[in-house]
């Protein structure tokens, strides 16, 4: 995995080559492969990314832990791969992937469960296809 490129080569070029933040992350956007939905958001490190390639299954990078994890590991709810993408500039990837139960650490099929709506010249959020597949608190017991 090459790292260093020009504006060119990164944009058009078939060598894939990474363009990691300055705290050596990239943004992962992570879809079911079989219905669209956007299942989660998260970072990868090179570690997760190489991991991710090799394995067929979601590896993440957790900020606050500041851990490398396997999705599912945990909570059994698991994300095979089933395709990689790399945008224009090669600073985000896409992942459509097998999502085995839930995605959402609150036990919802998506982490997007909330719609923002406009309320008197702000925001209101209200909760779309958020029924829990499980219980966090059985889960991830602390």
């Amino acid at each position: 995995m090459s790292t260093s490129a020009t504006t060119d080569e990164r944009e058009e070029g078939l060598t894939f080559q990474p363009k990691f933040d300055a705290s050596g992350l990239v943004t992962c956007v992570a879809t079911d492969a079989a219905t669209g939905d956007v299942l989660m958001v998260a970072h990868m490190n090179e570690e997760a990314l190489r991991k991710t390639i090799a394995s067929g299954d979601a590896w993440y990078f957790s900020r606050s832990r500041n851990a490398l994890w396997r999705k599912g590991e945990t909570s059994g709810q698991t994300q095979r791969v089933v395709e990689l993408r790399i945008d224009c500039d090669q600073d985000a990837i896409w992942i459509r992937v097998e999502q085995q139960g839930a995605a959402c650490h609150t036990g919802r099929h998506s982490c997007f469960y909330r719609k923002i709506d406009a309320a008197g010249g702000g925001a209101l959020l209200t909760f779309v296809d958020a029924d829990r597949q499980f219980d966090p608190n059985n889960v991830y017991r602390k």
